[in-house]
């Protein structure tokens, strides 16, 4: 089977599944407003239990669409330096990036679908409240993402025939498709960030002031910005991963330098991108604690604390794995032996930062090991985990 082929049955698979997920969406409503009074507020999904299931399935379903949502952005902008440059090799990556971004539209259409069945299924009172506050946005979300299937399916097949002259049609057709998809990243993003920081509902929660009250709460915007650029940095890794892999298959050294070239751009737009994202973290965090500050104390001084220790360790691993293949790159690059004597000092710096990023302010300690250490916070190294250290070595 042809790679056009096998993309125009996903194509047309995505389409399907939009169109069944849009069905159930709006005949379930009806349904679910007269059975509300009647049905559980939950039911148990077998084994792995409802909470679990929806999660494993959102958390998928996301990481499709952050890599769907991301990787356009930054193929369109290597689009735009070919045609302004004329260079054949830009041009031919942003391509491979588009087809690559191609090939996981069915799969996350389908986690979406099968989303939102969990959701109706397992959770109808719930899914019934958030239809009666955020229902004319569902009509947006719906066809939002029918004009981004339709416009990214123009822009992959348009690739040779909207070339020359008629090439700035195709790059306003990968702006476009931009546009749509961060439009339906921050219609639901409203959804998610109305679960945390609810807002525009009286004290029985019911809605009051229309459906932008409910939209425009504390945590959307930040939430907005921090995904989009999340967004740009799991798309360049996985689209780097991927041409790793193509290297190691590649059977001529034409084919391996160029996809060793893919690799390294997917590695530098993600590295560039994660250096912002912990200024967008600390707005999130900001409008956190100003919506409700205990619930901001609870997600970083309490039982969820130790999820910020591990978030600490993964940021150091890619900020060092990210660092080391942009070096061994260089090496490959002719007069690039003038700039290693900077590698040794860099390293420090990151092995530094790294070591007071994860530090954290409290110990998990017995009572004695307390008062040996004359408190549960250490003498030296309690200093270390305040943000105010941390913010200085990111």
């Amino acid at each position: 089977m042809s790679t056009r082929t096998a993309v125009r049955r996903g194509t047309c698979a995505i389409l399907l599944l939009a169109v069944a997920a849009t069905a159930l969406l709006f005949l379930a409503l009806p349904a679910d407003a007269q059975q509300a009074a009647k049905e559980p507020a939950y039911r148990a999904f077998p084994v792995l239990g409802s909470r679990l299931a929806v999660w494993a399935v959102a958390q998928l379903h996301l990481n499709f669409a952050a890599f769907i949502l991301g990787v356009p952005i930054f193929a369109v902008i290597i689009e735009i330096i070919g045609w302004r440059t004329r260079d054949e090799r830009y041009d031919w990556l942003s391509h491979e990036f588009v087809k690559l971004t191609f090939t996981a539209f069915s799969t996350t259409a389908l986690l979406g679908a099968f989303l939102l069945f969990l959701f109706v299924g397992y959770y109808p009172k719930f899914w019934t409240y958030m239809s009666s506050i955020f229902f004319p946005t569902y009509w947006v979300y719906a066809l939002l993402f029918f004009a981004e299937t339709f416009t990214v399916y123009l822009w992959y097949y348009g690739w040779d025939w909207l070339s020359g002259s008629r090439k700035w049609i195709h790059v306003c057709l990968g702006v476009l498709s931009n546009l749509f998809g961060t439009a339906i990243l921050v219609v639901a993003n409203s959804w998610v960030t109305f679960m945390m920081s609810p807002s525009g509902i009286e004290e029985s929660g019911a809605l009051k002031g229309g459906v932008w009250a409910a939209m425009n709460n504390y945590t959307w915007m930040p939430i907005n910005i921090h995904r989009l650029i999340a967004n740009i940095v799991f798309g360049g890794t996985i689209a780097g991963a991927y041409a790793a892999f193509r290297f190691l298959a590649a059977k001529t050294d034409e084919e391996r330098a160029r996809y060793d070239w893919m690799g390294y751009i997917g590695n530098f737009v993600a590295l560039s991108a994660f250096i912002v994202l912990p200024f967008a973290g600390y707005y999130l965090g900001r409008e956190i604690y100003a919506f409700n500050q205990t619930m901001g104390i609870t997600m970083m001084g309490g039982f969820m604390s130790w999820l910020w220790i591990i978030q600490a360790i993964l940021i150091g691993i890619l900020f060092l794995g990210s660092n080391y293949y942009l070096w061994l790159g260089m090496e490959r690059i002719p007069g690039a032996e003038r700039y290693r004597k900077y590698v040794p000092p860099m390293l420090i710096i990151l092995t530094i930062g790294f070591m007071v990023w994860a530090t954290p302010r409290s110990m998990v300690i017995t009572l004695d090991e307390a008062r040996a250490m004359g408190g549960t916070h250490h003498p030296l190294l309690g200093f270390f985990g305040v943000m105010s250290a941390k913010n200085t070595v990111v």
